[in-house]
């Protein structure tokens, strides 16, 4: 049994004139437990909300999202959110760090909505990514490369089985979107995480050795309709 198993999964929105416009539409979909996998994909390809189903962000129209064994599309909202902080990391392309709290405080907060605060292992995952004498920074006080560090520390700090990146080295510049990669990736083998990013930077994409296109696991998505 994969760690993720996605079974004819459909999700859609409503237009502005009224009708239904499907977004993604995918049959199967397979990650094994700590296995890493690229899918490459054009912005308004919908691989966004893809993630954001997969996460329970989103909740879908139909179909199954096996995640563990626990079917998350069965999930109410609340469980979801639950289920979301306990299980997944979620690295997101514009960070979304708290601006008003520090480095610290972003990643124990995080922890608040999973297994707990643990100030310990939080301030030891920052030292893994390099931030130990910015604990006590605001993000505003970071590099785009060092913000970009924090967030993958909050992703991996309720030590996840699956970790989702979106685009995630899509607002650095070309050194420290290989640094950043290089940290994702080498952090969740240690931690045992599967990984799924998506992007469509093919010297990202270079770096896996498993990539998938999404357009062929998606087959009813216009790029010019889908957000």
């Amino acid at each position: 049994m994969p760690l993720l198993l996605v079974q004819n999964l459909s999700k859609g929105y409503r237009t502005p004139s009224g009708g239904g416009h499907r977004v993604i539409a995918i049959e199967a979909f397979a990650l094994g437990a700590g296995e890493h996998m690229a899918l490459r994909g054009e912005s308004g390809s919908g691989k966004t909300t893809f993630l954001n189903l997969l996460a329970g962000i989103l909740a879908p129209d139909a179909g199954s999202i096996l995640l563990d064994g626990v079917d998350q599309a069965q999930l109410g909202e609340a469980a979801r959110d639950r289920r979301r902080a306990e299980t997944i990391g979620y690295i997101f392309q514009t960070f979304n760090l708290l601006q008003g709290h520090t480095v610290l405080e972003n990643v124990e907060l995080g922890m608040a909505f999973g297994r707990g605060v643990d100030r310990t292992y939080a301030e030891s995952l920052l030292g893994r990514v390099g931030l130990s004498s910015r604990l006590h920074h605001f993000p505003r006080q970071l590099s785009s490369g060092q913000q970009q560090r924090v967030a993958v520390a909050r992703a991996l700090a309720n030590r996840p089985r699956l970790v989702l990146a979106d685009e995630p080295t899509g607002n650095l510049d070309r050194r420290n979107a290989r640094e950043a990669l290089a940290l994702i990736r080498e952090v969740c083998r240690e931690s045992g995480a599967a990984l799924l990013l998506v992007s469509h930077d093919e010297q990202v994409l270079a770096q896996f050795e498993n990539v998938q296109d999404f357009a062929a696991l998606n087959r009813v998505v216009s790029p010019e309709a889908a957000p």
